[in-house]
């Protein structure tokens, strides 16, 4: 018995050394991060240098063909590696030198764009390395449709492969005509064994030998800290995302970060390759209530593939707490006890030690796989608590070898929206049952850094197609929170028939123009003559009736965005008059192209006066003004109509200044009417533009007009800083505007936020009033934030304070609250074609698109 027990001791602690040895010896690493389809070598957003693909693949196939997208959707962080692509028609292999006994990881990168004479809608196709199969009739177009994501990205880790050629195998789907296989990334890094036997729930007596297993991974989120991008993970170029989208019900916890001076120690069975510090100076825990603690789970909820094994890591690192049966926890996967008690600091005896925890679940029957935390009664421990740092979601292949779920349809607001627009589904072929589960999955993201972005929450459930009665393929771990509408781009009513339908959705108050008309103001669309590229299409100066100067934006055929944003710009500005809004003149419909023509604006974007061009800055005052009128414009659509109009995109480039400098609300694509009487809130699916989005939306897909109050006070920020809502170049905290603004208040230090060029010209109080004004319109919760008229009347009162100083307050907050009794009295402007009192003029206004679009 003795030396049975002695023989465990050995056997454990070789092991152990095995696996010390393997995660801190990684001399023999390398990777390949190929750009497909580029000649050469191009810096993505984060630094990363990726190279082309053309050596890895056999010169003498002619089965590729390289292309370049000709749309940039503008969610994509970074042009590199999705706007150029690689073609396959035929079985066409990627091969690549490699070590036979490292596991490695394959990130594959896909943007549904169109290429050339290739429509993405049309490319099904399977991906195989070494008997695994990654994806099986894979489509990223209904995938991207279905995630309302504008790329994707699908990540593998494979074990070691006994030979030293990876071989990437691309096959086009012989069940559809035309279809083709394409990528536009690939990723392979060499990776140490990361994994090790772990534990069966519902099976105590049971473990499954992951490291022998080929694995896609779902999710991978940072528990109560930001995005984390693939430079800052630890040399294996992860990405982390948010929990937040994923977390079940109003209970969120709290989220707290250990002080910077605090180091993480990693313990000696343990290093940064499980996970970077980052994941590990963050959490989430319940909250300091016990009695509240004692009511709930801290739950999340991941929508996964049916009849498929799930190893879960658990990431735990306690910087709170200091001694053990402080705060011991129960783990439930899908209802059943993973763990009776979790307690991080007995694990690891001290503060800021990192651990892990895995455990393997086989998911059958229901596609949702819950992970809650409740804290143990038995043991009594001082703090009725729970805590997680960090948690990812692994797929195990089947015996067969397979990581491959079924494609995903689209959830029924997007199939609705496509049956409004009368378009035919890309994936209800006849060769196919029109059968599917409909996902929902999203995370949160910053461009370049981080970010929100957006959620589609765990929607009912179909079947698949061609997936004989399997269960979904949710795989969008990779969370793009784009502002991409989803609706396919189909003409309204056929060739030349246009003018009804226009004149139908704009009550008869929306000018029908002709395309020759069009072609002839714009000089048959010179390319000279373009002012602005967007995510709708192309913006042309142009000139109607004799020499009456307009902006004319048109269409791309290619966008994703069309009829949807076309019906919704008619419909509301047609009835819509104000001095602070866009006015629409008319449009067209013909031939094919949908073209909406609005006056034109001498001085573009509000954008385009801050930053990033070489136009003169603008002067406190008129950053002022503009921002009275932006908010004169906004209030009327929340108050002023016969319905509360919710703008959900408002940013500096959907503010427009005309040649008087009179600022115009424009951009109405994305525009939702507001909850009626016996509402509080419009349940929708997530749009908006990243930096701007308001966080409670985001997490709920509940939709106020305080979304619209969230996405101001960014513009505020902007005005104030003259920097972006989000700029990657910067360091991590200070990426996100509206995050970095909120921390300088809190620490009473934003004078760092100030544009230079108004540093000398703001007095005081008017600098304090609008912080503050611009800090409550972020606040989390939209319940804490001011209404837009309120906010309106803020900055009537800071332009009073900088326009005399020397007033007394009470004067000044008289003469703030006449003009905006006088704005209220111009609240009665009527829809439908009246002039508003207040537009004494003729001039509208056009939309002048950024070139980054929405």
């Amino acid at each position: 018995m003795k030396f049975y027990t002695f023989l465990v001791i050995i056997t454990t602690f070789c092991s152990l050394l095995s696996k010390v040895y393997s995660l801190t010896n990684v001399t023999n690493s390398y990777s390949f991060v190929l750009s497909c389809g580029a000649t050469s070598n191009a810096t993505d957003a984060d630094g990363r240098i990726w190279s082309p693909d053309s050596t890895y693949f056999p010169s003498s196939s002619g089965n590729s063909i390289t292309s370049k997208a000709k749309y940039q959707d503008p969610s994509l962080i970074s042009d590199i590696p999705y706007m150029t692509a690689r073609i396959f028609k035929n079985q066409t292999t990627y091969s690549f030198p490699v070590s036979p006994k490292s596991r490695h990881w394959i990130r594959l990168h896909f943007y549904p764009s169109s290429y050339d004479n290739f429509n993405c809608s049309s490319s099904f196709f399977s991906v195989n390395i070494a008997g695994f199969t990654l994806l099986n009739n894979f489509s990223a177009s209904i995938t991207a449709q279905a995630l309302t994501q504008a790329y994707i990205i699908r990540e593998f880790t494979l074990v070691p492969l006994q030979t030293s050629t990876l071989n990437i195998t691309f096959t086009p789907s012989s069940a559809y005509n035309d279809s083709f296989a394409f990528i536009n990334g690939i990723e392979i890094v060499s990776m140490p064994e990361i994994f090790e036997p772990a534990p069966m729930v519902g099976f105590s007596d049971q473990t499954t030998e992951t490291q022998a297993s080929s694995m896609q991974t779902m999710f991978r989120l940072n528990v109560g800290g930001q995005y984390i991008p693939a430079n800052n993970d630890s040399s294996l170029g992860r990405i982390w995302y948010d929990d937040a989208p994923y977390l079940f019900g109003a209970s969120f916890g709290i989220t707290s970060a250990a002080n910077n001076s605090m180091k993480i120690s990693y313990p000696s069975n343990l290093t940064n390759y499980i996970a970077p510090e980052d994941v590990y100076r963050t959490a989430r825990t319940m909250g300091p209530n016990a009695d509240v603690n004692r009511n709930y789970n801290l739950t999340w909820i991941f929508q996964v593939d049916t009849n498929f094994t799930y190893l879960v890591r658990l990431h735990f690192c306690d910087f709170q707490m200091k001694r053990m049966n402080q705060r011991v926890f129960k783990v439930f996967l899908n209802n059943q006890t993973a763990l009776e008690e979790a307690d991080v600091i007995g694990w690891s005896s001290a503060q800021n030690v990192p651990a892990y925890k895995d455990f393997v679940i086989y998911q059958t029957g229901d596609d949702d796989m819950w992970v809650a935390l409740h804290p143990t009664d038995e043991t009594k421990a001082q703090f009725y608590d729970a805590i997680l740092n960090g948690l990812e979601i692994f797929k195990i292949n089947d015996t067969k070898g397979n990581l491959a779920g079924p494609n995903p349809v689209p959830s029924p607001p997007l199939a609705a929206a496509d049956t409004d627009s009368q378009s035919k589904p890309a994936f209800a072929s006849n060769k196919t049952s029109k059968k599917g589960i409909i996902v929902g999955s999203v995370a949160g993201m910053t461009a370049g850094l981080s970010i929100v972005v957006v959620v589609l929450a765990c929607v009912k459930r179909r079947k698949n197609i061609n997936n004989g009665g399997n269960k979904s393929s949710r795989g969008g771990w990779l969370p793009i929170y784009s502002s991409r509408s989803t609706e396919t781009r189909t003409i309204i009513s056929g060739k030349s028939s246009g003018s009804s339908h226009i004149s139908n959705i704009g009550g008869g108050l929306c000018r029908y123009f002709t395309l020759a008309e069009i072609k002839q103001g714009t000089k048959n669309f010179d390319e000279s003559r373009v002012i602005g590229v967007g995510g709708f299409g192309k913006v042309y100066r142009g000139e109607i009736d004799g020499g009456t100067m307009v902006a004319i934006k048109r269409a791309n055929p290619s966008s994703e965005q069309g009829l949807h944003e076309f019906q919704t710009e008619i419909e509301l500005l047609s009835k819509l008059r104000h001095r602070h809004l866009v006015s629409l003149i008319g449009a067209c419909e013909e031939n094919d192209e949908m073209i909406l023509v609005y006056d034109y604006m001498a001085n573009g974007t509000l954008r385009e006066h801050l930053y990033k061009h070489n136009k003169p800055p603008l002067s406190w005052k008129q950053r002022l003004d503009i921002c009275i009128g932006a908010a004169r414009g906004l209030h009327y659509l929340h108050t002023g109509a016969r319905y509360t109009i919710i703008h959900r995109d408002v940013k500096t480039t959907n503010i427009l200044v005309d040649d008087k400098w009179v600022a115009k609300v424009s951009d109405f694509g994305l525009s939702k009417t507001g909850p009626n009487l016996q509402q509080t809130h419009v349940s929708t699916m997530v749009k908006g533009s990243f930096g701007y989005l308001d966080p409670e939306y985001f997490r709920r897909q509940q939709l106020t007009e305080k979304s619209d109050v969230y996405s101001f006070g960014v513009v505020l920020f902007e005005v104030l800083s003259g920097r972006p809502a989000l700029n990657a170049s910067l360091p991590k905290e200070q990426v996100s505007l509206a995050d970095w603004a909120l921390h300088c208040h809190r620490k009473n230090t934003t004078m760092e936020l100030m544009d230079p060029h108004i540093k000398g010209e703001i007095i005081e109080e008017c600098l304090k009033q609008f912080i503050d004004t611009a800090v409550s319109c972020l606040s989390d919760h939209g319940t804490d934030r001011p209404s837009m008229g309120s906010v309106l009347w803020n900055l009537e009162y800071c332009l009073q304070l900088q326009s005399d100083p020397d007033e007394p307050k009470m004067v000044a907050e008289q003469k703030a609250n006449d003009a905006y009794a006088m704005h209220k009295e111009l609240l009665t402007v009527a829809e439908e074609g009246k002039e508003s009192a207040e537009d004494s003029t003729d001039t509208v206004f056009s939309q002048i698109v950024n070139p980054q679009g929405r």
